[in-house]
């Protein structure tokens, strides 16, 4: 099951509380006080990793706590640390945090006033693998009676209990890694494109939504250049309001460099490929403008099946009018792949030398 929706629960465990105790040996009258200290609870992270791909394990398991501190004893002895709960993620997961609630800052508000809604705020983006990022820090372990002795109170009585963990409410986004991402309309034939430029193994069949969850390929080329390729399920007129999929997975394409807009142009569907190359860039464009105006190539596939040339001619005129580069392939057949793989790496290397650039630029500036 692909999930890259949750809401979850994470709580650090509490300190340990301190220990109250005096020494009691044989021979050494009033020993004085030796109570130890709590043990620090154990905190909550979440770390980037590339051996899961869906966040399902957290929709069945929303809640999760750290090990709480053990209590200190006697002879000094402060107590164990928790053990810390590490939450393996995704790569490219985003994790929200609630705000503070409102009415814990405002307390000064009229009683029946309504309450605000806490909003989500981005805490922290999992977008390479091992990062890690701490999310409940474990509480304070408490001090000790011995902690409080001094020159004229020799025998506290006095200790304290353990500090509590930070609990917090987290919203997991999976947003997918990919450099190239695969656009059209159900059954514009992505499926088999992927499967025919990588190793990804989609479900491919003569109906419409055959794909109902992102696929991830690792594209390898001569030369040892590589790149990922993600395939979402297909778009209709309508979908960034929620028609058909809806707009659910295109999120998934907002980190990519270049987009490939694939169009059936066997004839089969019905309809005018021109027209649909102009409804699924409107769609892009009207779920994000960034999204919209990422570099695009226009992949007229089902070139082997096509029964009307004057489709394709019209499609080829209408991507030379919006200074979209124009390719001819079957992704059933392979042809036509190669030229439209090394147009997709020469803008995607482009975009990585731009990044690199801007980080030098970065490191250079700062120090």
């Amino acid at each position: 099951m692909f999930v890259d929706e949750v809401d979850i629960e994470v709580a650090a465990g509490h300190g340990g509380r301190g220990a109250m105790s005096f020494r009691r040996e044989k021979f050494i009258p009033r020993g004085g006080p030796d109570g130890g200290n709590g043990g620090p609870g154990g905190s909550v992270y979440l770390v980037a990793s590339d051996h899961i791909n869906t966040l399902v394990n957290f929709r069945f398991h929303p809640e999760h706590h750290a090990d709480n501190g053990k209590p200190g004893t006697g002879s000094n002895r402060t107590g164990g640390t928790g053990k810390d709960l590490v939450l393996e993620v995704p790569i490219g997961t985003l994790v929200y945090a609630q705000d503070v609630d409102p009415e814990v800052l405002d307390a000064d508000r009229p009683a029946d006033s309504p309450t605000l809604e806490r909003e989500w705020t981005l805490f922290a983006d999992l977008a390479t693998p091992g990062k890690r990022v701490q999310v409940a820090k474990g509480g304070k372990g408490g001090l000790g009676n011995a902690f409080f002795a001094t020159s004229t109170n020799r025998a506290p009585r006095k200790w304290q209990p353990g500090l509590p963990g930070e609990a917090r409410k987290l919203r997991l986004h999976l947003k997918l890694l990919a450099d190239v991402g695969l656009v059209g309309y159900p059954n514009a034939g992505k499926s088999t494109l992927i499967s025919r430029i990588s190793a990804a193994k989609p479900k491919i069949a003569d109906y419409p939504f055959t794909t109902l969850t992102p696929n991830l390929g690792v594209v390898l080329m001569r030369d040892d250049r590589s790149f990922v390729v993600a395939d979402v399920p297909g778009l209709i007129e309508g979908a960034h309001t929620g028609h058909g999929l809806g707009d659910r997975f295109l999120k998934h394409l907002e980190r990519t460099k270049v987009l490939i807009i694939l169009v059936d142009v066997s004839g089969l569907s019905g309809r005018a490929p021109a027209d649909d190359l102009d409804v699924l860039r409107r769609e892009l464009a009207l779920f994000d403008a960034d999204l919209g105006s990422k570099p695009q190539l226009v992949a007229a596939n089902k070139i082997d099946a096509a029964t009307d040339e004057a489709l394709v001619a019209s499609l080829e005129a209408r991507a030379r009018e919006l200074e979209l580069p124009f390719f001819r392939i079957s992704a059933v057949a392979g042809t036509g792949l190669q030229p439209l793989l090394e147009a997709g790496w020469t803008i995607l290397a482009e975009a990585r030398a731009s990044e690199k650039a801007a980080v030098d630029l970065s490191l250079t500036e700062s120090e």
